[in-house]
């Protein structure tokens, strides 16, 4: 067993009443002061941000309260879990806490325990084989505003029950045949309470066990085991888990000598123009929509990873949003705020244009190379500077030349004179264009008087663009990722629209352009400030010596229009 104390050099500090009550029971010495977490992710999908929510409240918590948190697995449903998506929650959770000083532990593990004491519950005359289909099940439970009716199978005797569940545990009945429920109140208020199923018939080979099992326990059986047999404190659960808490509470009262953990209930985690369903994320993979669960466009964490979010930036952004016991919807702008922010400080400044322009310098020497100093980040002074080449021929972006400036413009235009970051000022002579009449180069003069950006007269100009030489430029591939829908609140669908009716067909844009050699240097978590562009990010999947190709992680500021609505 690895050390109760959670290493980590992070923890939570913002206050919330999830920590009002467990200084309450660490005053009163229940749990003999000891703090005990749980992430219980099930792998029948990849982890999204609101994952990184619970993930961020149960480690930190933890680490808080010089505790343990332990990563488990509900593998209890072997049709839809599989072992690709239990490596990629390890890595992922591994990844977002930074650390991997935890258990790893499986529901699995447990099915014996699980199996046991729901023999035991059969023998207290508190559980019973039900032979009802599930669609008469579930009309039986009734309603919120009126009581359920008792299955005409509610009244077996002991020793029936124990043989028809024996024999559910030898695979002698098909799937559906009959289930294993607990028997409680079928008039209770609360219809989780209304004898819910403990273990139904699955005869799917499980990641883990193999064939050895055919019954399955349903999460509200085994979520108070696992819980108990691992001592766990508190069990952090989101709201949806308020109404289940009594029946959590009810399976192990049955058992006096188990260990009980307190369930507490939190706010789950919504975001504008995000979907976090995992039947419909897994929809938009198997439709070949986005490229797999790690696309950049999608709200999982490998998809976050790779598009250049850090795990402080998620860390900072969960704990941001609070922990109540209130829903709400948080803007997406939140999240983007705190990847700007720590991107902002270290991320490296280099030049880059997309829809590139030649510029000839007429009078520049025809073989002549320079390197201009360039600060890395102005942010950073420790960061300090790198010296790019400049020739005489320069790519420069298209969207710093006009032919027909406006008024207030301070770019390139015939006759202006623009100062380029590092280097010379510049005067555009001369735009020299193709028989289709688009631009082949424009051929500008230079002051030699003003390298590094200023000029002995100390005449003024006001604007400054960036600049590759094209000598010494390397080609780049630039995916302009961007909100995954169009529409704010994915709950307000109108009923004859589909949620794919509102996939944003902008977002992912790919541009090729000229960047300075800088980035044929870039490595795995690098991240790249393209001035005046965005943050980006080298791709982890498709990045090579070869092929130069970077994501966009967050635009400079939010750009995105407000005004859209709904068709």
């Amino acid at each position: 067993m690895k050390d109760l104390r959670q290493r980590q050099h992070w923890s939570l500090e913002t206050p919330n009443f999830i920590h009002d009550f467990i200084n309450k029971d660490c005053q009163s010495g229940r749990f003999q002061g000891k703090v005990v977490t749980r992430f219980p992710p099930e792998p029948n999908g990849y982890l999204h941000i609101g994952h990184a929510k619970s993930i961020t409240l149960n480690f930190g918590t933890a680490a808080k309260y010089g505790g343990k948190c332990n990563l488990r697995f509900d593998d209890t449903n072997p049709a839809k879990e599989e072992d690709e998506y239990v490596q990629s929650i390890l890595e992922d959770v591994r990844w977002l806490v930074e650390h991997d000083n935890f258990e790893v532990l499986y529901a699995s593990d447990y099915f014996q325990v699980m199996y046991d004491h729901a023999v035991e519950l059969i023998k207290l005359g508190k559980a019973y084989v039900d032979s009802c289909s599930s669609e008469e099940i579930s009309q039986m439970r009734g309603a919120p505003t009126a009581p359920g009716l008792e299955s005409p199978w509610r009244q077996r005797s002991v020793a029936e029950n124990l043989e028809l569940f024996q024999a559910m545990t030898e695979g002698k009945f098909e799937e559906g045949a009959c289930v294993l429920r607990a028997k409680i109140d079928m008039s209770s208020p609360n219809i989780n309470l209304r004898d819910p199923i403990l273990y139904r018939i699955k005869k799917s080979s499980h990641h883990r066990t193999g064939e050895k099992w055919v019954v399955y326990p349903m999460y509200d059986w085994a979520h108070g085991w696992e819980d108990s047999v691992e001592g766990i404190t508190h069990s952090l659960c989101t709201l949806e888990f308020e109404n289940h808490r009594p029946l959590y509470d009810w399976f192990l009262d049955q058992f006096p000598q188990a260990h009980h953990p307190q369930q507490i209930e939190f706010n789950k985690l919504a975001i504008t123009y995000t979907m976090l369903s995992k039947r419909n994320l897994l929809e938009l993979v198997k439709t070949g929509y986005v490229d797999g669960w790690s696309d950049p466009r999608m709200p999982t964490l490998s998809g976050l990873r790779r598009r250049g979010y850090t795990p402080s930036s998620l860390r900072k952004f969960a704990e941001a949003t609070g922990f109540s016991k209130t829903d709400g919807r948080v803007d997406l702008a939140m999240l983007e705020f705190f990847i700007r922010e720590e991107l902002n400080k270290k991320a490296l400044r280099v030049m880059a244009v997309f829809d590139p322009i030649k510029v000839v310098l007429i009078d520049y020497p025809t073989a002549k190379t320079e390197f201009a100093s360039v600060e890395n980040n102005p942010e950073d002074q420790a960061a300090g500077i790198r010296q790019v080449p400049f020739s005489g021929e320069l790519w420069i972006d298209g969207e710093d030349f006009s032919e027909t400036p406006a008024k207030g413009w301070f770019r390139l235009a015939p006759g202006t004179e623009v100062r380029l970051k590092g280097g010379y000022f510049i005067t555009c002579r001369e735009v020299v264009k193709n028989p289709d009449g688009s631009i082949r180069e424009l051929r500008c003069s230079y002051d030699p008087q003003s390298w590094g950006g200023e000029s002995p007269d100390g005449r003024k100009v006001k604007g400054t663009i960036q600049w590759v030489s094209a000598r010494h430029a390397v080609e780049i591939e630039a995916r302009m990722y961007d909100k995954l829908f169009t529409i704010e609140n994915l709950a307000a669908i109108p009923e004859d629209k589909h949620w794919k009716d509102y996939l944003n067909p902008e977002s992912l844009v790919v541009k090729s352009g000229y960047a300075e050699p800088e980035l044929s240097q870039a490595t795995a978590g690098q991240t790249y400030q393209f001035l005046r562009k965005a943050y980006f990010v080298p791709d982890s999947k498709d990045f090579s010596s070869n092929r130069l190709v970077f994501n966009r992680t967050v635009t400079l500021k939010d750009n995105w229009n407000r005004q859209k609505e709904l068709p």
